[in-house]
């Protein structure tokens, strides 16, 4: 640990670890196996990177994406440190050379795609190269129940042992308790130590909004950040060409991504976000995996993610740098419907679709719910937290009603018809619909058939995942087909506890909220600053407020003149240095390169290669 302490500064310019890093690293140099779940931006690259550095022998690291791979190389490159990706990007020469550097003991960390790793050449190269670690990245790929499932992760384990005598250093920022059990069980010899690290993200604002006139809302939210980078989402490619061509027309550098494009187009899209600030992607889910740029300031779903688990990784893009960012998601029933019967009209097989099924669940639950966004967040991951006063909800920007008679009446319906029967089927019962399922099971025979005609089939079934979302009704840990009336959920239904619902909805006396209305005002006093805070919570402020107006000038300055080192060396601009790092240049003015290397992040390598550049546009600008 001495060895990897000198190593932090001397190599990647950082003066202490992380919060977590050191406990891993520690059974990391003490030979132990681990799984880690660290969040984005945590520094979970640092728990394999930095051993390799300080350790002989070969770090192999399996990465599921080739520009993932290109980014971490040119960084640890930029770091002065042996690194190289072997994939199928690269000529047929360029691989031959690397695999010849292998065989020569060249490398400390290569990175290789699951798809090479599993081929029977490539084992006994990585034997003859003596590898001793295999670092698998996005480790949550392995798990049918991880949102991310990839077949060509299932061979890993084999290939480790084909190579043998290998450390396992398995990491990943989502994976919840059956993705946990699942990856340990499918990728590790015996139970290996795991590290669990919150899964909170504090310096992101979480916002979610029902669908109106999505591409103005989309361009309200992306006009709130302009001159920043960002991601929209969408499901499907047409609606990326759609609304990447609208927020052109308003004057947004906004670019497409989807899978059917070419591949040269799509790289062309992808170097244009990764090179420039300011540039927005809108694209399908076919990009971001692996996208590490740490400047992201918004993400925004103008569709309804696939499930939780990937709303958590698609928001996690934004904000790596630790600075504010803002989310924003847009949602209709029509969203939920579709993506349901996405699911049972799939081909997969019955687990797995009850797996997607739950994890659809809980996202609607997010949508729906009456309380904190970052509550039931983390409590998807089995993680307790406070109100967080940095969502929409905890700002007060939705209107809120006694719930308490919806709620007994939605749990009567569960109650009445054994807990079998999702949200769609209750409002059915409750608004008194005679379906034919309703009719084959008795249903229109039950008291509560029909006592809930005060709201629409919509309103109930967003009463019904609010009541999810509050721990009021939760679906059986032991049978995921069938829901449960909880503790809590039972003090309700028994009148000894009340109960307040958000009012997107039907009022209970009849009265009914102009939704589009309501939207609009919110729309318009939303700012990116919390409104109404809880108690005790201090909302996060950009570091560059604290920048008097001439060191402002002074990180523009910076800014222009890492974009124009980064295009003449063909790299992403945060490979030279992340934003963070030149507001610390902005803030301290420093004279020489002793004083550049104090700042987090700049090492000797970094110092010798770009501190003369970076110090004489200080010296130019006129220090402080």
């Amino acid at each position: 640990m001495d060895e990897a302490r000198e190593a932090l500064e001397r190599v990647f310019g950082f003066s202490s670890f992380r919060p977590g890093q050191r406990e891993i690293l520690e059974a990391v140099f003490a030979g132990e196996n681990i799984l880690a779940i660290m969040p984005t931006g945590s520094g979970k690259s640092l728990c394999y990177q930095l051993p390799a550095v300080v350790r002989k022998g070969l770090t192999i690291v399996v990465s599921p994406l080739i520009a993932l791979m290109r980014d971490q190389v040119q960084q640890l490159q930029s770091r002065g440190i042996a690194a190289a990706a072997l994939n199928s990007s690269n000529s047929a020469e360029d691989n031959a050379a690397i695999e010849a550097g292998l065989r020569r003991g060249r490398y400390r960390l290569l990175y290789v795609a699951p798809e090479r790793l599993v081929r029977p050449d490539t084992p006994a190269l990585l034997r003859e190269a003596k590898a001793n670690v295999l670092a698998i990245d996005e480790a949550h790929c392995v798990s049918m129940w991880g949102h991310d499932f990839r077949p060509e992760y299932s061979g890993l384990a084999q290939a480790a042992n084909t190579i043998g005598n290998l450390q396992l250093i398995a990491v990943t920022a989502t994976a919840d308790v059956p993705t946990r059990r699942d990856v340990v069980q499918k990728l590790f010899p015996s139970e290996p130590r795991i590290f669990l690290r919150s899964f909170d993200r504090p310096n992101i604002h979480l916002a979610m909004r029902r669908k109106l006139d999505i591409a103005r809302q989309v361009e309200a939210m992306v006009k709130r950040n302009r001159g920043s980078s960002g991601i929209v989402y969408c499901a499907s490619r047409k609606s990326t060409e759609k609304l990447s061509g609208f927020l052109g027309q308003t004057g947004v550098p906004a670019l497409p991504y989807h899978a059917g494009l070419e591949a040269a187009i799509r790289s062309a899209h992808e170097d244009e976000f990764l090179h420039h600030d300011g540039v927005v992607i809108v694209a399908t889910i076919a990009f971001g995996m692996g996208i590490d740029k740490s400047n992201v300031r918004f993400v925004c779903h103008a569709d309804l993610p696939q499930s939780i688990e990937a709303y958590y990784q698609e928001i996690g893009r934004a904000g790596r740098d630790g600075l504010p960012a803002e989310t924003l998601t847009l949602f209709s029933d029509a969203d939920i419907l579709l993506r349901e019967r996405q699911i049972n009209e799939g081909g997969a097989p019955p687990e797995r679709k009850r797996i997607e099924r739950r994890k659809l669940n809980g996202l609607i639950a997010l949508c729906e719910s009456p309380t904190c966004r970052r509550q039931t967040l983390l409590a998807a991951f089995g993680e307790e937290s406070l109100p967080c006063g940095n969502c929409d909800i905890c700002q007060g920007k939705w209107a809120r009603f006694n719930g308490t008679v919806a709620a007994q009446k939605v749990m009567s319906a569960i109650h009445r018809t054994s807990g079998r029967f999702f949200s769609g089927h209750l409002a059915n019962l409750l608004i008194g619909r005679a379906t034919e399922a309703i009719r084959r099971h008795g249903h229109d025979l039950l008291p509560t058939f029909g006592i809930g005609k005060e709201f629409n089939p919509a309103e109930w079934r967003s009463v019904f995942y609010q009541l999810h979302a509050a721990g009021l009704i939760t679906q059986d840990s032991e049978d995921r087909d069938r829901w449960i009336i909880t503790d809590a959920g039972r003090d309700v239904l028994s009148g000894d506890a009340s109960l307040t619902l958000r009012g997107d909805i039907k009022l209970s006396s009849g009265r009914t909220a102009d939704v589009r209305r309501c939207l609009e005002e919110i729309e318009a006093t939303d700012t990116k600053d919390p409104v109404a805070p809880q108690v005790g919570f201090e909302p996060a402020k950009p570091e560059t407020s604290t920048l008097t107006a001439k060191q402002n000038g002074l990180l523009a300055v910076l800014k222009a003149k890492r974009l124009e080192v980064a295009r003449s060396q063909k790299q992403p601009a945060f490979v030279i240095f992340h934003d963070k790092v030149l507001i610390e240049i902005a803030l301290r003015s420093p004279d020489t390169i002793e004083e550049l290397m104090q700042i987090p992040g700049i090492g000797p390598a970094k110092a010798a290669r770009y501190g003369a550049i970076f110090l004489a546009v200080i010296a130019n600008h006129g220090g402080d």
